[in-house]
């Protein structure tokens, strides 16, 4: 009997999902002091806050991960600049995402990947967590890394289009379209916010 794309969508849904917010800190969306990526990080805000909402509503895991680095660390000796600097207010959570610390986790991290040194995957265990979706940015970078590690831990994943972003919008757009059609289908999905949000 053939297994065809409304099937799929109800099986890859029978999951315990968490969502994961990468890298939303005051020093990305500070708009008196924009990066190339500031004007795109603020517009996935609102998409993001709508997910937070409906994972709540669920009692579902919503985990922001956010660099917290070293002025002296080795990503700094190349052409990156220091930013989100551990303990300093840009390294904290954007006020333009609805976190609430009571309800959801902060796992600060000290390199790209959410599961770099964090407890992530142990939390996530935890929880009976079997799929992420991930939002924030950048999608080529964090978001990516954070994105393999999950599927190297065993989870399943969902990169969501609109709630991630990279600089210029070109990067972003050819990230997506590698991984519209990959081999770990249905492990790992591109989706909408809307799509996720009507499979769960």
């Amino acid at each position: 009997m053939a297994f065809n794309e409304s099937d799929q969508m109800k099986h890859f849904f029978e999951e315990k999902p968490a969502l994961l917010i990468i890298d939303m800190v005051k020093d990305n969306l500070d708009p008196d002091h924009p990066l190339p990526i500031t004007p795109y990080a603020i517009q996935i805000t609102a998409p993001i806050n709508r997910l937070i909402k409906v994972f709540r509503k669920h009692q579902w895991p919503v985990v922001f991960s956010t660099d917290a680095y070293y002025e002296e660390d080795f990503i700094f000796t190349g052409r990156l600049k220091p930013h989100s600097l551990a303990g300093t207010r840009g390294a904290e959570i954007a006020a333009e995402l609805d976190y609430q610390p009571g309800k959801d986790t902060w796992l600060p991290k000290r390199r790209f990947s959410a599961f770099f040194q964090t407890g992530l995957e142990k939390y996530l265990h935890e929880k009976k967590v079997t799929l992420c979706a991930l939002a924030g940015i950048t999608t080529g970078y964090c978001v990516l890394a954070t994105m393999m590690d999950a599927i190297c831990h065993d989870f399943k994943v969902v990169l969501l289009e609109d709630c991630t972003a990279a600089y210029p919008e070109t990067a972003h757009e050819n990230i997506l379209a590698v991984y519209r059609k990959n081999p770990l289908y249905p492990l790992l999905r591109v989706e909408s916010s809307s799509e996720i949000n009507q499979g769960l």
